[in-house]
């Protein structure tokens, strides 16, 4: 019972890896506490972790693009349920495609989800973190914030964001017990490609070299208060990453055909 009085609030907690932490959360004691868009799945989930685990999981509908409501949610959060201990930002979405063909309007709510909601949903809880001087911040990054590849240049972009946010508020809160953590996953066997990759053909390429969600949950949940810096998955993946970051004209030229299997 590891996280046995511990809240844990999980954005996008409808489905993929977002519903597999707040299993592993509740198996572990501690009280997950759900938010998405959808209503009647959180509703699902829920009851399910409390028949299953016996433990509450309060849920609350949220879209994230709605600073507002983001407002308004965290505060009823804390009212009803009392001071929030960890926060998994695991709301997003991507499209994949080129930017010629993208229209605006996607683009600004990849960076409105992706980005400035995890900002505000960060901002909601440091402050009672901060002074109780206790606390988790895991933001949900991807291995494509760090290598970025032909039609995702702007879903890349946003995980380039959220890994910048997160590595600058790491240092801004050095010294404290709050801890910040990005976890970098390649790609999941979730419902993320539905929207990503329409056409299926990626998920066809790189079928082998997909994560389960169950798997990269339990490591998310293992990291809880711990001063765990990031998390890779897979191992290989960020070896490969790297080797980009540190080479990419060489890289580029090389792995020109590994990188466009979108």
């Amino acid at each position: 019972m590891r996280l046995k009085g511990k809240r844990i609030v999980i954005t996008g907690a409808s489905g993929g890896i977002g519903e597999q932490i707040a299993y592993k959360v509740a198996q572990a004691g501690g009280t997950p506490i759900l938010l998405a868009r959808t209503e009647e799945k959180l509703q699902s989930i829920s009851e399910h972790i409390s028949k299953t685990y016996c433990v509450e999981c309060p849920y609350f509908q949220l879209n994230v693009q709605d600073l507002e409501e983001i407002d308004r949610v965290f505060s009823n959060i804390t009212r009803q349920n009392g001071p929030i201990h960890g926060l998994i930002n695991n709301a997003g979405f991507g499209i994949f495609d080129h930017v010629i063909d993208m229209s605006l309007d996607d683009m600004k709510s990849m960076f409105e989800v992706n980005v400035f909601g995890l900002m505000a949903c960060t901002k909601m809880v440091l402050p009672q973190m901060f002074e109780k001087n206790e606390g988790h911040i895991i933001n949900i990054a991807s291995q494509a914030g760090k290598m970025a590849t032909p039609k995702s240049s702007v879903y890349s972009a946003t995980k380039h964001a959220v890994l910048g946010f997160t590595n600058s508020l790491r240092m801004e809160l050095a010294g404290s017990n709050v801890y910040v953590t990005a976890v970098n996953p390649g790609p999941i066997r979730t419902n993320f490609f539905q929207i990503a990759d329409k056409s299926g053909g990626y998920v066809k390429n790189i079928d082998r070299y997909m994560l389960d969600a169950d798997y990269v949950a339990t490591k998310v949940v293992d990291a809880l208060f711990t001063r765990t810096r990031e998390i890779n998955l897979p191992g290989w993946m960020n070896i490969a990453s790297t080797i980009f970051r540190l080479f990419p004209g060489i890289s580029e030229k090389l792995a020109g055909k590994m990188l466009s299997k979108k």
